[in-house]
């Protein structure tokens, strides 16, 4: 069985899942990984797009290899990193999405809800994620027209 890769994983989350994000650093450091945590790093308030703006553009400038980002659903932070230009996350709340969003999508971020799974199954989502790589195939020209539709229509525009 060959040996698996470790990365340099960033971690982000607003306060609704600060204690899922907590213990997901501990899970990922026990795989064997880098963590870099991008907050927060209490259960205060805070604008989740920031924090999802951060680990987005950590891995556009190489800083880490993968992301993991959590909000109350997962919804908002999947939005937020999705606006850095080439990048994909995906919002996974099972194992199989997790798995097909590496495997398919070539996706460098998950998101997840603290409100919608507990921590014992985002980890095993984690687990999922930073085990399971891009496979190409018939999926490697979706993916390339993703990646060219992006850099067709970058204006940086509203958005709106």
């Amino acid at each position: 069985m060959a040996e698996q890769t470790k990365y340099r994983v960033a971690l982000g989350c607003d306060e609704a899942a600060y204690d899922m994000k907590q213990a997901l650093v501990e899970h990922v450091r026990s795989l064997g990984h880098e963590v870099e945590d991008f907050g927060t790093y209490d259960a205060e308030p805070v604008l989740y797009p920031d924090i999802a703006f951060k680990v987005a553009q950590s891995i556009n400038e190489g800083k880490v290899d993968r992301g993991i980002l959590c909000c109350g659903t997962g919804i908002g932070v999947a939005i937020s990193a999705n606006k850095v230009p080439g990048i994909r996350a995906a919002q996974a709340h099972d194992t199989y999405s997790a798995e097909r969003a590496r495997k398919s999508n070539d996706a460098q971020i998950i998101t997840m809800g603290g409100r919608v799974i507990g921590t014992e199954l985002a980890k095993t989502i984690v687990t999922s994620f930073l085990t399971s790589e891009f496979q190409g195939g018939g999926s490697q020209a979706k993916v390339d027209r993703i990646k060219a539709y992006e850099q067709e229509h970058s204006t940086g525009g509203s958005g709106a």
